[in-house]
C-alpha cells in the first residue's frame, strides 16, 4: 500500500503508459525515464531549478515503477483508480435507449458495456421482466425503460 500517501497520482501518466500495457512495457518505459532523469546523469550546467525538477521527477518514476511494476499493489492501485474515475462519473442509472445493446444469437442475451470495462448481460426472457440489471464487475447498475 505504498500509494495510499499519494492517491490522486497519476502512476501511469507519470510513466507515459496505459493500464492496458504489459509489465514488460511498463519496465521499458521505467527503464528509459529513469536512465533520462537520473540524478548522476544530469549534465553540470544544468540550473539548479531544473536540477531539483528533474530529481522530483526521477523520485516520481521510481515510486510509479514501485506500484504498477509489482503485480499485488498495481492490482489494487488499478482498482482504487478505477472507484475514483466512477465516482467522478455522473449518476449510476441509465436508459436502455441511450446504450447499445448487443445481441448474442447463440446465447439469446443482450450485452452492454459498462464504463468500468465490465459488462451488463440479459436473456431475452428476462429482458421483459426485469428492470434493473447489474454490471459483472463493478456496483453500477442501469434501469431498463
Amino acid at each position: 500500500m505504498a500509494f495510499q500517501d499519494k492517491p490522486r497520482k497519476d502512476w501511469y501518466r507519470i510513466l507515459g503508459a496505459e493500464p492496458s500495457e504489459s509489465l514488460t512495457e511498463l519496465k521499458q518505459k521505467y527503464q528509459k525515464l529513469i536512465l533520462l532523469y537520473h540524478p548522476d546523469k544530469q549534465s553540470a550546467d544544468v540550473p539548479a531549478g531544473e536540477v531539483e525538477e528533474r530529481v522530483q521527477r526521477f523520485i516520481e518514476i521510481d515510486q510509479a515503477w514501485k506500484i504498477l511494476g509489482n503485480e499485488e499493489t498495481k492490482k489494487e492501485y488499478d482498482l482504487q483508480r478505477r472507484g475514483r474515475f466512477l465516482s467522478r462519473s455522473a449518476g449510476c442509472r441509465g436508459s436502455s435507449s441511450f446504450m447499445q445493446w448487443l445481441v448474442s444469437t447463440d446465447e439469446q442475451c443482450y450485452t452492454c458495456s459498462c464504463r468500468c470495462g465490465g459488462k451488463y448481460t440479459v436473456s431475452r426472457n428476462e429482458a421483459e421482466e426485469v428492470t434493473l440489471v447489474y454490471c459483472d464487475t463493478c456496483s453500477l447498475i442501469i434501469e431498463i425503460l
